[in-house]
């Protein structure tokens, strides 16, 4: 085994204000009181999800015990619904129907066989009306007005697949009945999370329009956003959204012939540490930042060593971020297992608090959150690819400003004896040290 060097680095702290719970000020749906945990098709799947292949990674949540730990949305991501030339295929009503080459049932039957699971189902959509639908001049579900009567067809809205999205006026009669119609299939559908896609501060109207229909659908809906929101609008985000992607996608893209694997690497997920350090202030009940996909689950597969995948967990819990895996779960790795299966690992991404990072020195960073029982949780990072760094924080930069301190590795799930003054780990590049730390006095 390769030996590294032991550069000893006392770090200082950048700001003193830690974490604490914070106060519900986002989406008023009642929804997402804490992250959500689950799964999504994008990262494994990708262009060519099925009916069985979704039915498979549900079944594959409750027969591995991650329902268990809370793991909840099965979340069926693009390339679900039909296209020809000129984009998405349109009902009666211009709303996209599903594919039936890969969804025979349709997506209700998708949905229900997750619900049979005990779990919640997610769907995926992108702004704006299709060109087949102002093609058709369809009609809007339960008005007398049509596609054409709130169509913009001078702005192309973003879709990956299907392409040929076309803008929407709401401020003409019948743009927010569209919506809401879209909408209210969706729940009929039995939708329990929707996310929507390639949505940014130009359409901020789209996402008003979908949270309203949302709320009204008589389905409790997650509403989530996508992808790499400008946090210049973050507290818009807020207002209307359980959830925004604060960042492009966590894939590297780098398979070769096509295939899935590697899903990612480490300069993708390490990138989220500025980000969620920028996005901290704007997470709370109600709404969170979206880190991207977790991608732990298949091993050394997915691009990341195992100190590495500690690490992705680890951010993404101390930012209380959405915990949705990428993998393939039907081919669960006991390793990823045992670390998506860690419940004190876990409990603090559901404790509902982003931790502020309070240190970043070259490689070497520390985060801490304060919990309502008094306690402080603290992550420590080696976040290079070379060396070893033994990583020193003391308590007072914690916040913690008098005695001495009780401490518990999550990962180890052990307790380490009453700690003085600071606390210190060495670690390897890409591993990290989560602790615990309960003031004795």
């Amino acid at each position: 085994m390769r030996r590294f060097g032991l550069p000893i680095v006392v770090l200082a702290v950048l700001g003193s204000v830690v974490a604490t719970t914070p106060v519900a000020n986002a989406e008023n749906n009642g929804l997402a009181a804490k992250p959500p945990m689950g799964w999504s098709s994008w990262s494994f799947i990708r262009k060519a999800p099925t009916a069985a292949k979704i039915d498979a990674q549900a079944d594959a949540i409750k027969s591995s015990g991650l329902a268990q730990h809370g793991f909840q949305y099965v979340n069926l991501d693009d390339f679900w619904m039909k296209c020809d030339s000129n984009g998405p295929t349109v009902d009666g009503n211009g709303r996209w129907v599903a594919d039936t080459g890969k969804f025979p049932g349709g997506i209700k039957a998708v949905a229900d066989h997750v619900h049979a699971d005990g779990l919640k189902f997610g769907l995926y959509v992108t702004p704006g009306i299709a060109a087949n639908a102002v093609k058709n001049n369809s009609p809007i579900a339960g008005t007398s007005f049509h596609a054409q009567d709130i169509a913009v067809t001078s702005t192309q809205e973003k879709n990956y697949n299907c392409k040929h999205m076309y803008g929407i006026d709401y401020s003409k009669p019948g743009a927010q009945a569209f919506i809401d119609s879209w909408a209210k299939q969706f729940a009929d559908w039995g939708v329990d999370y929707l996310k929507i896609d390639g949505v940014g501060s130009p359409d901020i109207p789209d996402v008003k329009a979908w949270s309203q229909a949302l709320r009204n659908s008589g389905r409790p809906i997650h509403f989530e956003l996508s992808n790499n929101l400008s946090i210049a609008d973050a507290t818009t985000w807020q207002q209307y959204a359980n959830g925004w992607r604060t960042q492009g996608d966590v894939e590297c893209y780098c398979g070769t012939g096509g295939a899935s694997f590697p899903l990612t690497d480490w300069k993708h997920v390490s990138a989220r540490f500025d980000t969620a350090s920028n996005w901290q202030q704007y997470a709370g009940p109600g709404g969170w930042n979206d880190l991207d996909s977790l991608e732990i689950g298949n091993g050394d597969n997915t691009g990341l060593t195992s100190d590495q995948r500690r690490s992705h967990l680890t951010l993404w819990a101390m930012a209380s971020a959405p915990l949705l895996l990428g993998t393939d779960l039907t081919a669960i790795d006991a390793t990823d297992k045992a670390m998506l299966t860690n419940d004190s690992v876990l409990s603090v991404d559901q404790d509902a608090i982003a931790a502020k990072r309070i240190v970043k020195s070259g490689n070497n960073q520390v985060w801490v959150k304060k919990e309502p029982s008094g306690a402080y949780v603290v992550a420590l990072f080696n976040t290079g690819t070379s060396g070893n760094a033994t990583i020193t924080v003391t308590w007072s930069q914690v916040g913690i400003t008098t005695g001495s301190v009780a401490v518990t590795d999550l990962w180890a799930q052990k307790a380490k004896g009453t700690v003085s003054g600071s606390y210190s780990a060495t670690l390897r590049p890409g591993e990290t040290r989560l602790i615990r730390a309960v003031p004795t006095s």
